[in-house]
């Protein structure tokens, strides 16, 4: 079985208030994009070891029993008497960038396993398994645009008016850990919930739609708010960090061209 876990943007990010847990609540708006991994799950044909991991495209951690698919099919095993398997995955959305792509691994690595071994796990039951795996694993069961709050495990629909629009991802090739990221932000109350702001027009979002991390981090890595601002020099309408970074993505009415403005650079360019 294959299928192609997606990644995801945040569109605003506020970081309100650290937790007894030593996490942080936050308040964001998830939204899928066009970007993908491929994923292959396929039963083993011997018994060497309950779970055999590759992987191939971009480099990932070489210690592949820290991979979120194995520990997705281990997880499922304490309470599901599944077989051995064999785990391909082909990496095409970068590791650090913000744009999720680890948990939605783990996510779709859950509903696959669930549909491949006839397991009727609810949407519900997958969610709450995602959940164990890290706190933006749960979006990508259900996939489609929701407000994140709590750790960003929280999840509620939101309508966002931008389908149809361009989207214009930059990628630096800068790897920034979420650990390092919020290792450095200031958690702050919002004066105005991201859930209204984003109901307003997307010509209204640039400076009111915050990122929280942006503050520190374009501090440390000034490339990063240079994207930024040459994402609307090429007209967007709106342009911010995604999650904790490295990559900086604009929304624009139209397509454009990214060739001479972003050279050296991986871009993609997708219908939202």
């Amino acid at each position: 079985m294959i299928s192609f876990p997606n990644a995801k943007i945040n569109i605003g990010l506020d970081v309100i208030e650290k937790r007894p847990d030593n996490f942080h609540n936050i308040d964001t708006v998830l939204y899928p994009v066009d970007i993908k991994d491929i994923l292959e799950i396929i039963e083993a044909q011997d018994d060497n070891g309950s779970v055999r991991f590759t992987s191939s495209g971009l480099p990932i951690d070489a210690d592949a029993g820290n991979n979120l698919c194995v520990e997705a099919y281990r997880l499922l095993c304490g309470d599901h008497n599944l077989p051995p398997v064999c785990i391909h995955l082909h990496k095409v959305i970068p590791v650090g960038a913000g744009l999720g792509g680890g948990s939605a691994d783990a996510a779709f690595t859950i509903k696959m396993l669930n549909k491949l071994f006839s397991l009727n796990i609810t949407e519900q039951g997958m969610v709450e398994y995602a959940k164990r795996l890290g706190s933006d694993c749960a979006f990508f069961i259900n996939n489609h645009p929701a407000r994140a709050t709590g750790r960003g495990d929280i999840l509620e629909p939101v309508e966002t008016d931008i389908a149809g629009y361009i989207l214009v991802l930059v990628y630096p090739g800068i790897f920034i850990s979420t650990a390092e990221a919020y290792s450095s932000v200031t958690p702050e109350k919002p004066q105005q919930l991201l859930k209204d702001l984003v109901m307003q027009p997307l010509k209204q979002w640039k400076g009111t739609v915050h990122n929280s991390f942006e503050t520190t981090i374009f501090t440390k890595y000034p490339e990063l708010r240079e994207i930024k601002e040459k994402l609307y020099g090429l007209g967007a309408l709106y342009s911010s960090l995604s999650g904790s970074g490295s990559a900086v993505y604009g929304i624009f009415d139209k397509q454009v061209d990214t060739d001479k403005v972003f050279s050296g650079y991986k871009v993609w360019q997708t219908v939202i």
